[in-house]
Order: C-alpha cells, then structure tokens, then sequence
C-alpha cells in the first residue's frame, strides 16, 4: 500500500478564473420558435445555467465535498503503454470478510457517480452484506491521467481496473457498472475469469436468442407475445437509435475535431453533456448544482476535455474486444441485471440472458441510464439481494460474503 496515496482534488486557481473569464465571453445561438427538446438542449435553460455558472456556482464548495471521499491516486502500468496516475474512491468496510466491489462508471459520468451509494453499502448488517468499493476515475477522464498513444481500448481500461484491484489486495472480486462501465467490467470478465467472480450490470443489450445457441431463450422468445413492458422498451430504443445516438457516431469516428470545440468553450460542453443528463434519465430533477460540477469534472479533468471521447473510437475500431463483444455470451462470471426503463437501449429480458449465466434480475418501474445517481436505492439493493444469503451470488468470493460476525452484529 505504500505506493497507494492519499489525494486530495485541488484545481488550480487560475483555470478557475479561466474558466469564469471564456463564460462571460460567451456567444450564444439562436433558437426557433417553441423548438423545446426537439432540436437540442434549449437555449434559456443553457442562459440559465451559464448564468449560475458565472454567478453563484462555487467550485470551491463542490471540491471540498468531494474531498470528504476516500480519494486516492496510484500508478498502474498497463502493458504496452506509458504508466497512469489513477484516481479512485476507495471506502473499505469495517466488516471483516466484506465483498470487494469495483464500480465503474462511463461517459457523461465519472467517479462521482458512486457517492450516492457508498452510504448503503459499507457495513451492511444482519441481513445484507457490506462491501470495499472502489471507485477509479477510468483513464482519461476525472483526476486519472490519460494516454498519449492509439489503441487504448476497452482491453486496455479492463487491465488498469484490474491491475488496480490487485494492487489492492483483491485477487478476486465483483464488480458493479453501467454505459462503458458495464463493458469495461465485462471484458474484464472475459479477461480474468479467475478474478472476476460476478458483475451486476445496469445497462442490458444483449440480441434475440437464437435457436443454435439459446433453444430455450429463443422458443419463449419466439412464442410468448410481448408484454407492454417490452413494448414500450422498443419504443425507446428505436428513439435512442433515431433521435439520440448522434453524438456516439462523432466521438466513435472524428473525436479530435469534436475535441476542439468542446475543449474551447465551457458551453459547448454543457450543452454536449446536458442534453445527455436530461435525454437519459427518468425525469430526474437535476439541479444546477448537480449538473455543474458532473459539467466541471470534465472541465477541470487532468487528460483533458477531449480525452474522454476517444473510448468511442477505439472501442469501435477494435475487431476482437470492441462493443459487440461486450453483448455476447461470457460462461464464467455469474451475471445480475438491472432494467430501468429510461435506458438508452431497452430490451427484452430473454435478450439479456444471452449474456452469461444470469443468477439476479430486477425490473425497476423507474429509471434511466444513471441508476446509482437517479435511484442509489435500487442499485443497491440489488447488490444486497445477489450477494446476499439465499441470493445468486452468494459466497462468490471465496471467504467474503459480507456479514457481521455474531461477535459484532448490531443487536
């Protein structure tokens, strides 16, 4: 643990003023008449939202709310590129035989996306088990450093989430993630079979079970009629494919020349990332607050504003361990599945059994693509119920099941 540090969020005084300074240069765009959420985030909320930015919003606040996290720093090397400095949460359970947890977070959110339910998860009790979280910034993004070189893709981040977890002492662990989280976590049980033990995901994809590979999953498919829930999922993810999936062509082919403007004006990047916070959760009511500091995170982020986006390119141009392999079939890590019905993609739940051995499942009536921010509750209660006694996942970790011991159980 030597090598692991404290670390304490301090972001220099002068890109604070910087950043005050290209807000109050700020030329906006006009709107049409009535054009709502049709055409993008609208013009008054964004004036709304620089106003706040400029005026009332206190950086130095945010900061030192965050820095009442368990935040450290270490150096991974990650094989074939130059080392990176690591940000991550880490909360360690006073539970002895607590579950070592890696959440991952993806783009447009960060590490902080977890604050909400290390409270509910660390020590646990009589019945639900507690859990060591930790936490990283991925590379590129936040507080972690970012690479130089082509080719970091989802291998790549899996290796530095797992290098981190050793480096910790978990030689075997579960893991916890949604948008790149969730396939970052795959990967890396596809990866490290042996040290991945189970992963609990919050966006499901999946594809129709087919007769060849899935008989059962693709009879009931193919013979029970879809239920209004299904209905309804199709429904969203035909307008995700149409109507919102723009910005994941951009970042997966010309990253660079989005960078520019988005590294440039402070409000190009709250436009880019607002749209996403109101378009994928369910009628979350975000305050300004909320929004911007999730906005300066990546504002004030160590690899930069553009670093962050080329996750889509590479993962996207990588034949053997891009998305689609995230979506396939991975034998032996034990699966939960949580669907809310504000995810971008919203599929059946035969489709989400393609992906593995499915042991925990929930349907939640609410929710959307941020789930440990929108609805901290659900996402771990899942993680109780699947880790728990009677639950699917129980005891996956040899030695680990995260109970108090009769001899310091809370009466």
């Amino acid at each position: 643990m030597a090598s692991i540090e404290p670390y304490t969020i301090s972001v220099p005084e002068e890109q604070r003023q910087q950043l005050t300074q290209k807000l109050e240069a700020t030329t906006f765009p006009d709107e049409l008449d009535q054009a709502g959420w049709d055409y993008g985030a609208p013009l008054a909320d964004v004036k709304r939202l620089v106003k706040y930015w400029r005026e009332k919003f206190d950086w130095r606040k945010q900061e030192a709310k965050l820095n009442e996290l368990p935040n450290f720093k270490t150096a991974i090397q990650v094989d074939g590129f130059e080392s990176l400095d690591i940000h991550f949460v880490y909360q360690k359970s006073d539970v002895e035989g607590a579950i070592p947890l890696l959440f991952s977070h993806g783009w447009p959110g960060s590490f902080i996306e977890v604050t909400k339910i290390l409270p509910l998860l660390a020590n646990g009790g009589k019945e639900a088990p507690a859990f060591h979280i930790v936490a990283p910034s991925l590379p590129n993004y936040g507080f972690s450093s970012g690479t130089k070189k082509k080719g970091f893709g989802l291998p790549q981040y899996a290796e530095t989430c797992h290098k981190l977890m050793l480096k910790l002492g978990y030689d075997k662990y579960v893991t916890q993630g949604g948008d790149w989280g969730c396939m970052i976590t795959r990967i890396m049980g596809l990866l490290y079979p042996q040290h991945v033990m189970a992963s609990h995901i919050n966006m499901v994809r999946g594809h129709a079970p087919e007769f060849l590979s899935h008989p059962i999953l693709a009879t009931q498919h193919a013979l029970a009629p879809y239920t209004q829930r299904e209905k309804d999922g199709h429904a969203r993810s035909k307008w995700f494919l149409e109507e919102g999936s723009g910005y994941r062509l951009e970042q997966s082919t010309k990253p660079q020349t989005l960078g520019y403007a988005l590294a440039d004006t402070p409000v190009g990047l709250l436009a880019w990332i607002y749209e996403k916070l109101h378009d994928w959760t369910d009628s979350y009511p975000w305050t300004e607050d909320e929004i911007l500091t999730w906005v300066s995170i990546y504002w004030f982020s160590t690899a930069g504003v553009a670093a962050n986006l080329r996750i889509y390119y590479e993962a996207m141009h990588d034949t053997q361990f891009g998305r689609e392999r995230t979506e396939k079939w991975i034998a032996h890590v034990k699966l939960g599945l949580a669907h809310f019905p504000k995810e971008l993609t919203v599929v059946p739940k035969s489709w989400g059994r393609t992906m593995g051995p499915v042991v925990y499942e929930s349907q939640n009536e609410s929710g959307g693509h941020f789930p440990a921010w929108e609805k901290p509750e659900a996402i771990a209660r899942d993680l109780h119920e699947m880790f728990g006694k009677g639950g699917g996942a129980y005891g996956v970790v040899e030695g680990k099941v995260g109970y108090l011991s009769p001899r310091t159980a809370k009466l």
